[in-house]
Protein backbone atom coordinates (compact mmCIF):
# COMPACT_ATOMS: atom_id res chain seq x y z
CA UNK A 1 0.00 0.00 0.00
CA UNK A 2 1.16 3.51 -0.70
CA UNK A 3 0.51 5.46 2.47
CA UNK A 4 -2.05 8.25 2.02
CA UNK A 5 0.39 10.60 3.75
CA UNK A 6 2.49 10.65 0.55
CA UNK A 7 -0.31 12.24 -1.49
CA UNK A 8 0.42 15.98 -1.69
CA UNK A 9 -1.72 18.45 0.22
CA UNK A 10 -2.52 21.40 -2.03
CA UNK A 11 -2.11 24.92 -0.57
CA UNK A 12 -5.83 25.66 -0.18
CA UNK A 13 -6.39 22.36 1.63
CA UNK A 14 -3.29 22.96 3.78
CA UNK A 15 -4.77 26.27 4.92
CA UNK A 16 -8.01 24.55 5.89
CA UNK A 17 -6.10 21.84 7.75
CA UNK A 18 -4.07 24.49 9.60
CA UNK A 19 -7.25 26.31 10.62
CA UNK A 20 -8.76 23.09 11.98
CA UNK A 21 -5.51 22.20 13.77
CA UNK A 22 -5.54 25.61 15.47
CA UNK A 23 -8.87 24.76 17.13
CA UNK A 24 -7.47 21.70 18.95
CA UNK A 25 -6.31 22.75 22.42
CA UNK A 26 -2.55 22.57 22.99
CA UNK A 27 -1.65 21.16 26.39
CA UNK A 28 1.84 21.60 27.83
CA UNK A 29 3.62 19.63 30.51
CA UNK A 30 7.14 20.02 31.80
CA UNK A 31 8.52 17.67 29.12
CA UNK A 32 5.83 17.42 26.45
CA UNK A 33 3.44 19.30 24.22
CA UNK A 34 0.11 17.69 23.37
CA UNK A 35 -0.98 19.00 19.98
CA UNK A 36 -3.29 18.13 17.10
CA UNK A 37 -2.19 15.17 15.00
CA UNK A 38 -0.53 15.93 11.68
CA UNK A 39 -0.10 13.74 8.60
CA UNK A 40 3.56 13.20 9.45
CA UNK A 41 2.56 11.59 12.77
CA UNK A 42 0.95 8.60 11.07
CA UNK A 43 4.23 6.66 10.83
CA UNK A 44 4.70 6.91 14.60
CA UNK A 45 1.20 5.57 15.21
CA UNK A 46 1.68 2.72 12.75
CA UNK A 47 5.02 1.86 14.41
CA UNK A 48 2.95 1.11 17.51
CA UNK A 49 -0.25 -0.40 16.13
CA UNK A 50 1.35 -2.14 13.16
CA UNK A 51 3.96 -4.00 15.19
CA UNK A 52 3.92 -6.59 17.96
CA UNK A 53 3.57 -3.58 20.29
CA UNK A 54 -0.03 -3.27 19.03
CA UNK A 55 -1.10 -6.64 20.41
CA UNK A 56 -3.00 -5.02 23.30
CA UNK A 57 -4.84 -2.79 20.81
CA UNK A 58 -6.08 -5.69 18.70
CA UNK A 59 -3.03 -5.65 16.44
CA UNK A 60 -0.71 -5.84 14.88
CA UNK A 61 -2.67 -3.71 12.44
CA UNK A 62 -2.23 -3.45 8.69
CA UNK A 63 -1.40 -0.05 7.22
CA UNK A 64 -5.04 0.29 6.20
CA UNK A 65 -6.24 -0.47 9.74
CA UNK A 66 -3.70 1.91 11.29
CA UNK A 67 -4.70 4.64 8.84
CA UNK A 68 -8.40 4.11 9.71
CA UNK A 69 -7.57 4.35 13.44
CA UNK A 70 -5.46 7.46 12.88
CA UNK A 71 -8.26 9.14 10.90
CA UNK A 72 -10.97 8.05 13.34
CA UNK A 73 -9.16 9.25 16.44
CA UNK A 74 -8.33 12.55 14.75
CA UNK A 75 -11.89 13.03 13.42
CA UNK A 76 -13.30 12.69 16.93
CA UNK A 77 -12.27 16.33 17.43
CA UNK A 78 -14.85 17.36 14.82
CA UNK A 79 -17.53 14.99 16.06
CA UNK A 80 -17.21 15.25 19.84
CA UNK A 81 -14.91 18.16 20.68
CA UNK A 82 -12.17 15.87 21.98
CA UNK A 83 -9.93 13.29 20.41
CA UNK A 84 -6.31 12.28 19.98
CA UNK A 85 -3.32 14.47 20.70
CA UNK A 86 0.16 13.78 19.43
CA UNK A 87 2.58 13.77 22.35
CA UNK A 88 5.66 15.65 21.25
CA UNK A 89 8.79 16.10 23.34
CA UNK A 90 10.05 19.63 23.92
CA UNK A 91 12.78 18.74 21.38
CA UNK A 92 10.09 18.09 18.74
CA UNK A 93 10.13 14.27 18.56
CA UNK A 94 6.84 12.37 18.41
CA UNK A 95 6.79 10.29 21.60
CA UNK A 96 3.29 8.86 21.26
CA UNK A 97 -0.38 9.70 21.50
CA UNK A 98 -2.95 10.42 24.20
CA UNK A 99 -6.66 10.56 23.59
CA UNK A 100 -10.01 11.24 25.10
CA UNK A 101 -12.15 9.12 22.89
CA UNK A 102 -15.21 7.03 22.31
CA UNK A 103 -15.22 4.00 20.06
CA UNK A 104 -17.92 1.49 19.18
CA UNK A 105 -18.55 -0.62 22.26
CA UNK A 106 -17.34 2.03 24.73
CA UNK A 107 -19.77 2.76 27.55
CA UNK A 108 -17.99 5.91 28.75
CA UNK A 109 -15.38 8.43 27.66
CA UNK A 110 -11.97 6.80 27.48
CA UNK A 111 -8.58 8.18 28.41
CA UNK A 112 -6.01 6.24 26.39
CA UNK A 113 -2.30 6.39 25.60
CA UNK A 114 0.09 4.82 23.11
CA UNK A 115 3.83 5.44 23.28
CA UNK A 116 6.50 4.67 20.72
CA UNK A 117 9.15 2.18 21.69
CA UNK A 118 11.84 4.87 21.91
CA UNK A 119 9.89 6.88 24.51
CA UNK A 120 8.28 4.15 26.58
CA UNK A 121 9.37 3.80 30.19
CA UNK A 122 10.26 7.47 30.74
CA UNK A 123 7.08 8.60 32.49
CA UNK A 124 5.92 10.58 29.45
CA UNK A 125 2.69 8.58 29.09
CA UNK A 126 1.75 9.38 32.67
CA UNK A 127 2.68 13.04 32.29
CA UNK A 128 0.75 13.48 29.04
CA UNK A 129 -2.26 11.44 30.21
CA UNK A 130 -2.43 13.54 33.39
CA UNK A 131 -2.70 16.70 31.26
CA UNK A 132 -5.42 15.12 29.11
CA UNK A 133 -7.26 13.86 32.19
CA UNK A 134 -7.20 17.33 33.76
CA UNK A 135 -8.55 18.74 30.47
CA UNK A 136 -11.34 16.13 30.50
CA UNK A 137 -12.41 17.02 34.02
CA UNK A 138 -11.86 20.78 33.79
CA UNK A 139 -12.49 22.17 30.32
CA UNK A 140 -14.79 19.40 29.08
CA UNK A 141 -16.54 18.61 32.38
CA UNK A 142 -17.02 14.98 31.34
CA UNK A 143 -19.41 12.97 33.51
CA UNK A 144 -16.95 10.08 33.90
CA UNK A 145 -13.62 8.89 32.57
CA UNK A 146 -12.23 5.38 32.25
CA UNK A 147 -9.32 3.62 30.62
CA UNK A 148 -9.98 0.38 28.79
CA UNK A 149 -6.96 -1.89 29.22
CA UNK A 150 -6.47 -5.41 27.88
CA UNK A 151 -5.61 -8.03 30.52
CA UNK A 152 -1.85 -8.51 30.68
CA UNK A 153 -0.99 -4.98 29.57
CA UNK A 154 0.97 -4.34 32.73
CA UNK A 155 2.64 -1.16 31.45
CA UNK A 156 -0.72 0.51 30.79
CA UNK A 157 -2.04 -0.75 34.13
CA UNK A 158 0.96 0.91 35.82
CA UNK A 159 0.18 4.22 34.06
CA UNK A 160 -3.47 3.96 35.15
CA UNK A 161 -2.40 3.35 38.77
CA UNK A 162 -0.05 6.36 38.69
CA UNK A 163 -3.00 8.45 37.48
CA UNK A 164 -5.04 7.28 40.48
CA UNK A 165 -7.36 4.99 38.49
CA UNK A 166 -8.54 1.70 39.93
CA UNK A 167 -10.02 -1.46 38.37
CA UNK A 168 -13.80 -1.25 38.09
CA UNK A 169 -15.05 -4.34 36.29
CA UNK A 170 -14.67 -5.67 32.78
CA UNK A 171 -16.38 -5.38 29.42
CA UNK A 172 -16.61 -7.42 26.22
CA UNK A 173 -17.01 -10.66 28.17
CA UNK A 174 -13.90 -10.03 30.26
CA UNK A 175 -11.65 -9.19 27.31
CA UNK A 176 -11.10 -5.64 28.57
CA UNK A 177 -10.54 -4.32 32.10
CA UNK A 178 -12.18 -1.03 32.98
CA UNK A 179 -10.02 1.35 35.04
CA UNK A 180 -12.00 4.22 36.58
CA UNK A 181 -10.43 7.64 37.05
CA UNK A 182 -11.73 9.31 40.20
CA UNK A 183 -13.34 12.71 39.82
CA UNK A 184 -11.24 15.32 41.60
CA UNK A 185 -12.82 17.14 44.49
CA UNK A 186 -14.58 20.29 43.38
CA UNK A 187 -14.99 19.13 39.76
CA UNK A 188 -18.50 19.66 38.42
Amino acid sequence: MIAPVTIPVVPAAARTAAALEAVVPVLRTSRTVLRAPRLGDYDALHSITGSARGVFEGGPSTEVESWADFCGMTATWLLRGHGMWTVETRAGAVAGFVLIGTEPGDAEHELGWLMTDAFEGRGLATEAALAARDHAWGALRLPSLVSYIAPGNTRSEAVARRLGAAPDGTMLDGQINVWRHPRPEGAA
